[in-house]
């Protein structure tokens, strides 16, 4: 019997709805407000040969608002992925690759009236049957190698500042790594967020934030089903999952609903809460350092609050890092207050004194701004650190090592020349020729201490040594992290191995006079035998509130068969959920919008390679830490049974090759004890 709530929505449609905007082929596709319509071309039929008229030029590409993109016609977008995405596509102009590419290109621009600045962002299908590597390793370590594996991918790029200008080709765009934005989507609406590098990455007009909004904002208007990440983000030396974890309850991605998907090695969802809440109320008296108590004491002095737990105390530094003054000065001075600051740690060459870089900085005239100079600062120092405290490295040597992280090349060379004798962190960047070959080379040298600047000397008045950055935050922030995690490695150790996230958009049931069903294929008795893997997600199909279950059928087909590789020849014959002859209204079967039907037919490909994410390889995890999926950490398999563990669980170290044979607990003892019944 048909529901009381679609028989409402039946007698509510007094006129058929309009179609989808995906499937608008025979209209004009609405184009942006700042995109220029192509001019009309003349019949050649009309025109002498001699007389003909010039090749086409390339329709220029769109232009969007940075904050309104993708744009108005694509956020009333109410159809599938694979229909939206083409759709938008449609409207970016096609780029003229130098070299042919795994497939077609399109681009569009975003203007930022803040900053003037025109960004490009580049779309890319790719096509898995031609592609080179058809399967995607993202989708096994999201936990999705069930999925069919879907025809089409797409990659959204916007690259790295220094490549605004130039045209790659596809192959060369998908090969870089140091994109602003890198996003993946599959054509069933499955996805990946693959890069993301803001200020701190070497870009010089966007904010990790804004590059969020865009994605999150194309995601959300494309109707994606679910986009998953791995979360490596790091402020320096910090990981922002557990920093911001401990401060805020939770991650930076969180502010644009992302969640904790599943966590490395056997985490669970409740072990990550117990272990930040663990940290986050750690008393900070119970932090083991020297430096970090000579901190805290400073800290409480200045401010009203107590200051007890580690989430406190880490929340008044990020304030006190983000603003110029949140902590008042002191209403008296305190006479034992300098006894507490670190000592001074001046470090002299040829009689003068080292300055530290971030005053130096202030005495600069540059383009570049005071925070971005001093993390790139830091980048070099910790490339320097990696060579070693006291091996020496060539101005090119070190500049092609911090490349890498900085993008902008005239930011790293401005830091490279004036970095050298100053102070940056606890080490002294030295900058001497080389006594053969005249080459200056630089390395490092490692004060005693912590490096503290003599502020009586600067500032003499006890309130002012609080204003213009005498305190070092970033040093004391640093500090309280390692402490924390000193204090409590495991639990530390447990919220750092849950990084990844995702997030869902739901299959809404939306007042728009379309009806959205999951088309989920039954296989054959025989079929299913041959699956070795649980069933995936339908695919999603939108008809209008008119269609008939005759024309769903037909539908489902589509769906499935322009969707996945494993449904290139499929025909779908019935369906399951809803009754009714072929030309009864779907509203009438008792399907209600938002459920999913089952589509029996015949016709998938059991013999393709191309059929789950995962691939056809039976693989088996079954970890001594619990783990049984692939979670995207180094495993090594057993050269008897075929199991496959976690190298960090088995006692190999992540820097250690593997061993050319393995076996695992269980086959290594039984080899042992029939050894030894043999020997008997």
């Amino acid at each position: 019997m048909p529901s009381m709530r679609a028989l409402r929505r039946l007698a509510d449609s007094r006129t058929p709805p309009t179609p989808k905007p995906a499937a608008k082929e025979e209209s004009p596709s609405p184009q942006p407000a700042a995109a220029a319509e192509s001019p009309p071309q003349h019949s050649s039929s009309s025109s002498s040969p001699s007389s003909a008229s010039p090749p086409a030029k390339p329709a220029p590409s769109p232009a969007y608002p940075l904050r309104d993109f993708p744009g108005k016609e694509a956020a009333s977008l109410c159809g599938a992925f694979r229909d939206n995405v083409r759709w938008l596509l449609k409207q970016w102009a096609p780029v003229a690759a130098s070299s042919p590419g795994p497939g077609p290109a399109r681009r569009a621009f975003l203007s930022d009236h803040r900053t003037s600045a025109v960004v490009p962002i580049v779309a890319v299908e790719v096509l898995a049957a031609s592609s080179p590597a058809p399967l995607c390793g993202l989708c096994r370590c999201a936990g999705w190698s069930h999925h069919w594996v879907s025809k089409r991918r797409y990659h959204f790029i916007i690259p790295a500042d220094s490549d605004w200008e130039q045209h790659f080709g596809t192959d060369e765009l998908l090969g870089r790594n140091d994109h602003l934005l890198h996003g993946l989507i599959h054509g069933n609406g499955f996805g990946h967020l693959v890069a993301l590098r803001g200020h701190e990455g070497g870009s010089t007009s966007l904010s990790g934030r804004d590059i969020m909004d865009i994605w999150d904002r194309l995601c959300s208007a494309l109707r994606v089903r679910a986009i998953s990440l791995v979360d490596f983000s790091r402020k320096r030396s910090l990981d922002l999952r557990l920093l911001l974890g401990v401060v805020n309850g939770e991650t930076w991605f969180a502010r644009w609903g992302y969640y904790l998907a599943r966590g490395s090695f056997n985490v669970s969802t409740s072990t990550y809460d117990a272990a930040l809440e663990a940290l986050a109320s750690l008393h900070v008296d119970h932090l083991h350092s020297r430096h970090v108590r000579r901190v805290v004491t400073i800290y409480r002095r200045l401010s009203s609050k107590p200051l007890t737990t580690v989430r406190e105390f880490l929340r008044c530094l990020l304030d006190w890092k983000h603003n110029e003054l949140p902590l008042p000065p002191p209403a008296k001075p305190c006479p034992w207050l300098p006894l507490l600051l670190p000592k001074p740690c001046p470090m002299k060459r040829s009689g003068q004194p080292c300055k530290r870089f971030e005053d130096t900085v202030d005495l600069l005239h540059c383009r570049f701004s005071k925070k971005r100079l001093l993390n790139a600062a830091d980048v070099v120092v910790a490339k320097l650190l990696e060579h070693g405290n006291d091996a020496e490295m060539t101005r090119q040597a070190l500049r092609d090592a911090a490349r890498g992280d900085i993008g902008d090349t005239g930011l790293l060379d401005f830091v490279i020349k004036s970095v050298g004798d100053t102070i940056v962190g606890n080490h002294v960047v030295r900058r001497l020729p080389n006594a053969t070959t005249r080459i200056l080379q630089f390395s490092l040298e490692e004060c005693e201490g912590p490096v503290q600047m003599d502020v009586e000397a600067e500032h003499p008045c006890t309130e002012a040594r609080w204003v213009g950055g005498s305190v070092d935050v970033e040093r004391d922030l640093r500090a309280v992290y390692r402490a924390m995690v000193k204090a409590l490695s495991e639990e530390a150790q447990a919220v750092l191995d849950c990084k990844h996230w995702v997030k869902c958009w739901g299959l809404g049931d939306e007042s728009d006079d379309q009806l959205r069903f999951l088309a989920e294929w039954r296989p054959q008795p025989w079929e299913a035998d041959d699956l070795t893997r649980p069933m995936p997600p339908g695919e999603i199909v939108v008809v209008p509130l008119h269609t008939s279950i005759g024309e769903l059928v037909v539908e489902a087909e589509h769906a499935l068969r322009d969707t996945y590789c494993f449904f290139e020849e499929f025909h779908a014959d019935k369906l399951d959920g809803i009754t009714g002859e072929k030309w009864d209204p779907v509203v009438l079967g008792g399907a209600e919008s938002g459920d999913t039907i089952g589509v029996h037919g015949h016709g998938a490909d059991m013999e393709t390679g191309l059929r789950c994410e995962g691939g056809l390889d039976l693989w088996e995890v079954r970890c001594v830490c619990g783990a049984q999926d692939d979670d995207g950490e180094r495993m090594i398999v057993c050269d008897a049974c075929g199991i496959w563990q976690h190298t960090w669980c088995v006692g190999i170290p992540d820097g250690e090759s593997l061993p050319p044979l393995f076996l695992c607990m269980l086959c290594g003892g039984a080899l042992i004890l029939e050894g030894g019944l043999l020997a008997q």
